[in-house]
């Protein structure tokens, strides 16, 4: 937001340049990003956070340049005529009536009548061009002008379109229309709060004024209103309409309650000085509820503790005091006060949020640079070895890290998973709705990026957790996630291109489970629905899963806009982590020749290579350093639903050469545990 100095300056006399007041400002915890400019028309480029809507302002900043200089702050006192209402009628001007008090605390209203709407003084036209303001007319500039100068927002309207003779703030009801400044039409409902006359709606609350009561040049008579609405109330309707505006900004984080008259009156004041006109009566104030801040203990112990520094009691009264903090001391043997929090400030509701304000106006650069006491010693994790070494494999594999949200939508948690999701409260947008159950949509959306942006060969993983519903409670698993699509080799003089396959990505997931103990690894085909039946896999480890890959359903693909073959693999992070990584080993390369055999045998399609594996491994066969898989044919002279495959052992021994009647015995043992799955050996 932007801020002008010279502004500042009618509530504080600065004696310090601009560039130093803004270097003062920022270390002050009012950032400011850039000065430009010159002279009177100096601009600041301010980032107040959004804990601070008190001083998104002039005057909220000029109150922290008279803490940070400790000088005195002229306060704003508008000066209007002491008027009564016709005849002394005790009866309020214009009846308003507040039915809904969770949504409108306070409405505070001004009726001006005989008014001469034209474009407003010099001064004010020039000081809002500064901060990008467009001129409206003298009515509505003035309400523009008290927002920037003092953050409360107000707004106008013309006295005589209030239909009924009456304003009720209410909620809306399903299926009324209010045309907003803006010329939309707007469809309300019941959750909507809207000033309204006897009539219709004539405003949403907080958030923009309603077209047909707006101020024209043929207004005379004027409705000011200045009010206090429920910030969440507004940050709903806000969102809902896609109406985001000066006044909703404000309201959303929390305004002044006890503005609502000084702000009243300050628009009348500036109405008066350019259109002239006669108030009709005094500000008609219609309270609905209170809201009392609480007061806070303030002890000065705790403010030596946490900020390790003794501060003169004197300079924390001096802060606090030019903060409009009202402190009374506390009677006993401990030096305490209570403070009372000034109405601007919601964000201060315990004492460390004192303590905050005693630190940075005290300046944190006069702190000195200690570290905190320690005893002990750093405790590393207890899978952190196992998560580094799976990512350096990871890397040297190919696969770069990447991060994406761990909130996913509704849609996607019942796609890719079917545990029960934990709902946020308030989430970002329907596409960010719950915690994600599964890292696979996420995964997706960053290969998607990546392809939208003509990066074709891509290949990513993610570590993370996942997150379920557990009654009550919620639990938490780790995960990892591999993506990849494109080529598998690229085109060279040397060999042409080849496109990325089950395999590779087969070979990339055998090559991380290897690094963890185990005694047997198994293949499934029943990994999820996503993924494309026939190229997908589960990996069983000792007789639990620990992982699935495959290529995505191109269907599933598709509606990501992504055209090319997608592969994807999740390890079950929390299972494969039971195991202990495997110790490496060096063994010198044997000395004696090793000896291949052969074995053609004919299967029913229903006998997997995993049986087949197991039943040559438990004839156990101490020489066998390999049994391997080397062709596989079906059709031609071999019946249906059968197929042909040729299997390959490698025998050797590390002490000596092996006689020709031993690999003869081991072969013939090999054949018998074949034929017990129903394999008949082919001669030829």
């Amino acid at each position: 937001m932007k801020i002008s100095p010279q502004w500042v300056r009618d509530f504080v006399d600065l004696d310090v340049n601009y560039h130093q007041l803004a270097d003062d400002l920022t270390l002050d915890g009012i950032a400011v990003e850039s000065v430009t400019g010159e002279g009177d028309a100096t601009i600041f480029e301010m980032d107040i956070t959004t804990n601070r809507p008190d001083a998104m302002n002039h005057y909220g900043v000029a109150r922290e340049c008279s803490a940070i200089y400790d000088l005195p702050l002229r306060a704003i006192e508008p000066k209007v005529p002491v008027s009564v209402a016709p005849g002394g009628d005790a009866r309020p001007a214009f009846p308003i009536e507040i039915h809904d008090e969770q949504g409108c605390a306070r409405f505070t209203a001004r009726i001006i009548r005989n008014v001469t709407i034209k474009p407003s003084l010099e001064k004010i036209v020039r000081r809002l061009g500064l901060l990008d303001q467009r001129p409206i007319n003298n009515a509505v500039d003035a309400t523009n002008y008290t927002l920037w100068e003092m953050g409360k927002p107000t707004h106008v309207f013309d006295l005589d379109l209030l239909e009924g003779g009456k304003i009720v703030v209410r909620r809306a009801h399903d299926g009324e229309m209010l045309k907003t400044l803006d010329g939309v039409e707007r469809k309300l409902t019941s959750e909507d709060l809207v000033v309204a006359d006897a009539k219709k709606p004539v405003g949403l609350a907080g958030t923009m004024g309603g077209f047909d009561t707006m101020i024209t040049e043929k207004t005379r008579n004027i409705l000011i209103e200045s009010a206090w609405w429920d910030p969440v109330t507004v940050r709903k309707m806000s969102r809902r309409h896609g109406l985001h505006t000066d006044a909703s900004h404000r309201f959303e984080r929390g305004a002044d309650y006890e503005s609502t008259i000084l702000s009243c009156d300050r628009v009348a004041e500036l109405i008066l000085q350019s259109g002239g006109g006669e108030l009709v009566g005094g500000p008609i104030d219609v309270i609905a509820r209170r809201l009392d801040q609480a007061p806070v203990a303030l002890h000065l112990s705790e403010v030596h503790r946490i900020l390790g520094e003794r501060l003169e009691t004197a300079e924390i009264l001096r802060i606090l005091r030019r903060l409009g903090f009202e402190l009374i001391p506390e009677p006993g043997e401990e030096i305490e006060f209570t403070v009372q929090v000034p109405s601007w400030r919601l964000d201060v509701e315990r004492e460390i949020d004192v303590i905050e304000e005693i630190a940075r106006l005290h300046g944190y650069d006069k702190f000195a640079n200690t570290l905190p006491a320690y005893v002990g010693a750093v405790v590393e994790l207890s899978d952190a070895e196992k998560d580094k070494k799976l990512r350096s494999s990871l890397l040297a594999l190919g696969y770069d890290e990447a991060i994406s949200l761990t909130f996913i939508s509704h849609q996607d948690a019942e796609q890719f998973s079917s545990v029960p999701v934990i709902e946020l409260a308030n989430p970002l947008s329907e596409e960010a709705s719950v915690m994600r159950t599964s890292m696979v949509p996420g995964m997706l959306n960053m290969l998607a990026y990546n392809l939208n942006r003509g990066s074709n060969d891509v290949r990513l993983f993610e570590a993370g957790n996942v997150f379920e519903a557990a009654g009550e409670k919620t639990a938490e698993f780790k995960r990892i996630c591999m993506g990849a699509t494109g080529s598998a080799l690229l085109a060279s003089v040397h060999q042409a291109a080849r496109a990325l396959s089950f395999f590779d990505l087969n070979g990339d997931v055998e090559t991380l489970l290897a690094t963890f103990q185990h005694d047997g690894i198994d293949y499934k085909a029943d990994a999820a629905d996503y993924y494309h039946p026939g190229r997908s896999a589960c990996v069983v480890m000792d007789g639990e899963v620990v992982a699935q890959f495959g290529q995505i359903y191109p269907e599933i693909a598709a509606r990501r806009k992504i055209k090319q073959d997608i592969f994807l693999a999740e390890i079950y992070l929390d299972r494969l982590f039971k195991r202990g990584l495997r110790a490496v080993r060096y063994e010198a390369l044997p000395r004696y020749p090793g000896v291949e055999r052969d074995f053609s045998f004919i299967f029913e399609d229903s006998v997997e290579f995993v049986q087949i594996k197991k039943a040559v491994a438990a004839v156990g066969l101490g020489e066998l350093r390999s049994f391997v898989p080397v062709e596989i044919f079906r059709g031609g002279s071999i019946p249906a639903g059968k197929y042909s495959l040729l299997l390959r052992a490698t025998f050797q021994s590390g002490e000596r050469t092996l006689r020709e009647d031993e690999v003869a015995r081991w072969s013939s043992e090999i054949v018998k545990a074949l034929e017990s799955l129903g394999g008949t050996l082919r001669s030829s």
